[in-house]
């Protein structure tokens, strides 16, 4: 598909893209979702107040994907592989602000250092690097500093025809929204729904020290993607309303 083609393709949006020009294109590919329903009381202390919790039927929930982020680059210039190539973990929740709903990050890890600081520097996200490797059935992931660790060994099965409304609802987010010290940023994002399969989980162990609360026990549902390719907009700032200069 090209990016004409990609572009003109938005019956499946909940809104409509934006009026101004895109700035970056990217794929995010193979990707795993491991999702759990949590307790909004524990999810509250990781959300900035400016944000709004979003919920499914009334409880919260968030997801650890794992993927490979390959191709990123600037609308004009090509890309290139030792920088824009890289393995990528996110830990993220649902949340809704300006009448969108879309998603909130709680932790970003890339597989590569000069990748996570590119990438930190232009978006503000707050990626950090931790040693990713990554084979065709296998996700394994360590980080000394936080303690953290991920393994993952899995099976992909059949395509999903027929999504689910929870499915829908964790997968199908067109905005992306990051708390700085001074602001929030919402990125505006676009590419086709996703594709997915089911996965069988043949081994999972993770662990983050600081989300114990959240990441408990076996997902509550997963899924695996062959991913999408994605257009995204600049940031827009909004001045946080408590920050004093």
């Amino acid at each position: 598909m090209t990016i004409r083609e990609l572009i003109d393709t938005t019956e499946h949006r909940p809104w409509k893209m934006p009026a101004q020009p895109w700035k970056f294109y990217q794929e995010w590919n193979n990707a795993i979702f491991l999702n759990w329903q949590v307790d909004l009381n524990d999810l509250k202390d990781f959300v900035p107040h400016e944000l709004e919790i979003d919920l499914f039927e009334g409880k919260p929930w968030i997801s650890v994907v794992a993927f490979t982020m390959e191709k990123i680059r600037p609308k004009n210039l090509p890309s290139f592989p030792p920088i824009s190539d890289f393995d990528e973990i996110n830990i993220r929740t649902y949340v809704k602000s300006n009448h969108k709903t879309g998603v909130y990050f709680l932790s970003m890890e890339g597989g590569k250092k000069l990748s996570c600081k590119v990438a930190k520097s232009i978006s503000q996200l707050p990626y950090r690097f931790s040693k990713i490797n990554r084979t065709e059935n296998r996700y394994i992931s360590t980080n000394t500093h936080f303690n953290d660790t991920l393994d993952i060994q899995f099976s992909i099965g059949n395509a999903i025809t027929k999504k689910t409304a929870l499915e829908i609802w964790l997968t199908e987010r067109y905005a992306l929204f990051q708390d700085t010290e001074k602001s929030i940023n919402e990125f505006e994002i676009h590419h086709l729904e996703w594709p997915i399969n089911t996965i069988e989980l043949k081994k999972l162990e993770i662990n983050y020290p600081r989300f114990n609360q959240l990441i408990k026990g076996k997902p509550h549902s997963i899924q695996y993607s062959k991913g999408v390719k994605v257009i995204a907009w600049g940031k827009l700032a909004t001045p946080k309303t408590d920050y004093k200069t």
